[in-house]
């Protein structure tokens, strides 16, 4: 199954890789490591999980305003997000997308996003394609 929605483009770009989905917000300073990309906070959804090369939808952001330079630092190590989503963009990620050149949209339907999904962004559009379930065999 695919469908295409769209978004409001924070940072322009194109990008694909498969869903990391996070009901939660992400703080990204103390809450992902910036050298190996793996979520840290404890208790987080997403703890112990990379973003590296996936596609990162959340609703938002959270935290310090130092949160945009882990952003960076996270490209700037080969382990950033491919693209990220969010519900409604904060200024603390939508600024570390700007700087660290990874494509960002918001007012995404990101409810309808799963883990695993495979997403493509170009521009303001985002093409989700679901795995079919494996069949039922008897």
């Amino acid at each position: 199954m695919e469908w295409t929605m769209h978004g409001r483009i924070i940072k322009g770009g194109q990008a694909t890789g498969e869903a990391l989905v996070s009901p939660e917000p992400v703080g990204f300073l103390g809450g992902v490591d910036s050298e190996t990309g793996i979520v840290i906070e404890p208790g987080h959804p997403l703890e112990g999980r990379s973003v590296a090369g996936k596609v990162l939808v959340f609703p938002h952001g959270k935290g310090s305003t130092v949160g945009s330079y882990t952003i960076l630092r996270l490209a700037r190590h080969g382990v950033a997000p491919a693209a990220m989503l969010n519900a409604e963009s904060e200024a603390i990620v939508a600024v570390g997308a700007i700087i660290a050149d990874i494509p960002m949209l918001d007012n995404v339907a990101i409810a309808q996003i799963q883990d695993g999904d495979f997403i493509e962004i170009d521009g303001d559009s985002v093409l989700v394609r679901r795995p079919e379930p494996p069949a039922k065999t008897s």
